[in-house]
């Protein structure tokens, strides 16, 4: 019979208690994306805004989205909480707090519609 381990023999583990990790933090360093969205400098679509811009052919560049992120500063300022945001095209309702667009028209729809349920209204060129 071999040497080794033997059906019904309980061996004891060895380990070292769990030590606390040291991190670094580098403070001067850019907020990562997971602290820009807890800080609210992240727009969110809800799913229904999402299904609305794909069925409707809405695409939005990288620099579009930095000017509707700072119109939605620009209205959390002032108190805002459920705007109406038209950019060239496109309309999009945005609730402020949560920086979260609700839904999303395009020139068509939005011109046979009546906006509810909004406090402010932002038009950006």
């Amino acid at each position: 019979m071999s040497e080794g381990i033997k059906i019904g023999h309980i061996f004891p583990v060895k380990s070292t208690p769990l030590q606390p990790s040291k991190t670094v933090v580098n403070r001067s360093a850019q907020p990562s994306e997971f602290q820009e969205i807890l800080n609210g400098k992240v727009l969110k679509f809800s799913h229904h805004a999402e299904v609305r811009m794909q069925q409707r052919g809405i695409n939005l560049q990288p620099e579009s989205l930095t000017k509707i992120m700072n119109a939605v500063e620009e209205a959390a300022s002032k108190g805002a909480q459920d705007s109406l945001i038209v950019f060239r095209d496109i309309a999009m309702i945005v609730n402020v707090p949560s920086r979260t667009v609700v839904t999303a028209m395009d020139g068509a729809q939005m011109r046979s519609n009546v906006f509810t349920q909004i406090d402010s209204a932002i038009i950006l060129s």
